[in-house]
């Protein structure tokens, strides 16, 4: 499954651009990888991992703005349309116990 989270924050003042940075240091520490910007992506293998990633998200969630969390399958995944761009194969991001280097 993957979990992707869509957030849209604010960073009007120094005190809104620390809760961002904040925020997305904390997605990043947990595995998650950028899509786009504001879009962070992770794989999980199971429902239990699925809802032990989503209560940090809520634990570390920021005062003001708007967070969202969308789990899908590897499936529905596997079907997503480029319209414009492409996809970036640089990053290791596979279900595979074992990677070579």
């Amino acid at each position: 499954m993957r979990m992707i989270v869509f957030f849209d924050l604010p960073t009007e003042t120094l005190a809104d651009k620390r809760e961002y940075r904040r925020f997305r240091k904390t997605l990043i520490q947990n595995g998650f990888l950028m899509m786009q910007e504001s879009v962070y992506c992770r794989m999980v293998l199971n429902g239990s991992v699925q809802k032990s990633v989503a209560e940090i998200i809520r634990r570390s969630r920021p005062c003001a703005g708007l967070v969202q969390l969308l789990t899908v399958t590897e499936k529905q995944f596997s079907h997503m349309v480029y319209i414009t761009g492409e996809s970036s194969s640089d990053v290791i991001d596979s279900d595979e116990r074992l990677v070579i280097l």
